[in-house]
């Protein structure tokens, strides 16, 4: 069966219509490419699926199975392990997947959240409680740790009175009387 829009003589359409057609071609190719990317996806996904549903029917066996069938400690771990690396591989198959669909994504924001930066002035305020002895009156409670918050502070602009002062001389005050 052959596909009619690859077949199309375009020599005989106007120029516009001809821009046209060749964009909504090479956008049906694009259309193409990603069906079978993710029809890829998908047999890789069901793969893994399969694989980790036959890990877990052997796990539940191990663990639940009757006590004849029953792995010794030792073995039962074996299975956790291969669990264990049957999961991770999983994982990172679909970072890369989600690392190859991604590629024309910007890269995340590096912010700075929570630390505020060390060459900022601090001023500290400690709150203490106005009695420090024990409420049993057994004498000075111990302190046991503390809890610091930070906040930033700003200081919009202030308004300030410069005073100038400038003494006046006066020589020699006799010659005045």
């Amino acid at each position: 069966m052959s596909d009619p829009v690859a077949s199309f003589d375009i020599s005989t359409l106007p120029e516009p219509a001809r821009a046209t057609f060749l964009a909504q071609r090479s956008a049906l190719e694009a259309l193409r490419e990603d069906i079978s990317r993710i029809a890829e996806d998908n047999a890789e996904l069901t793969a893994d699926n399969a694989r980790l549903a036959h890990l877990v029917k052997e796990f539940r066996q191990a663990l639940h199975g009757k006590k004849s069938e029953k792995l010794a400690p030792e073995q039962r771990d074996l299975l956790f392990e291969d669990l264990e690396v049957a999961i991770a591989d999983a994982e990172a198959r679909k970072e890369a997947r989600e690392r190859r669909s991604n590629t024309g994504d910007r890269a995340k924001a590096n912010r700075n959240i929570g630390r505020l930066p060390q060459h900022l002035p601090r001023i500290e305020n400690v709150i203490e409680p106005a009695d420090v002895t024990c409420p049993c009156g057994c004498g000075p409670m111990t302190r046991i740790g503390e809890d610091r918050t930070e906040r930033l502070d700003i200081i919009p602009a202030q308004f300030r009175v410069i005073a100038t002062v400038r003494p006046i001389l006066l020589g020699c005050v006799r010659r005045f009387f």
